[in-house]
């Protein structure tokens, strides 16, 4: 749990569930929140006035200048995961959604978050290399720049776990399965 005088963040933040779990787990609310897109922003101003908000995208968003010198004691990012779904099938992928984990990896070497927590589809964990002629992921290199993303965690001190866990199972009406990883 983020102590006292802690910052908790939401990267990616929509329209607010994953705050609201935040404080309902924690007790208390998330004070930054940062979304590109200004209707998610809007709504998550809806359901968390108290908190400060970024209408950016997130690698614009300077991390040291956010916290102000105030330390994170909770990281949540939950990075657009349509380009790892099984549901996208077999159709071009964006390298740059792809790409969006590694603000994860921004905010660890410049702000050192004390906990980061990463949501995603299950399919995150095959995250690899897209092939430039095809603009798909390559089925050879599956898996590669997870392993790489999880090095760099590692390389700045921080002990990577990972689960594969369904909601139901934790008492909500959904059977889809989510990969949640933990950097502490």
């Amino acid at each position: 749990l983020p102590l006292a005088g802690e910052l908790v963040i939401d990267l990616f933040a929509g329209g607010g569930g994953a705050s609201t779990g935040i404080e309902q787990a924690i007790g208390r609310h998330v004070d930054i929140a940062v979304n590109h897109d200004p209707e998610a922003v809007s709504l998550h101003q809806a359901n968390h006035p108290q908190t400060l908000h970024y209408v950016s995208d997130v690698f614009e968003v300077d991390p040291v200048a956010v916290c102000a010198g105030r330390p994170v004691g909770l990281l949540w990012a939950s990075p657009d995961c349509k380009h790892f779904s099984k549901a996208k099938g077999g159709k071009p992928v964006s390298k740059k959604i792809r790409g969006l984990a590694w603000v994860v990896v921004k905010w660890a070497k410049l702000v050192r978050p004390r906990i980061i927590c990463l949501e995603n589809v299950e399919e995150f964990e095959g995250w690899g290399p897209v092939d430039s002629a095809t603009q798909r992921p390559c089925p050879k290199r599956k898996g590669q720049t997870f392993k790489a993303f999880v090095r760099k965690l590692r390389a700045y001190g921080y002990d990577v776990e990972w689960r594969r866990l369904r909601a139901c199972d934790f008492g909500a009406p959904t059977t889809r399965q989510r990969l949640f990883l933990i950097a502490r």
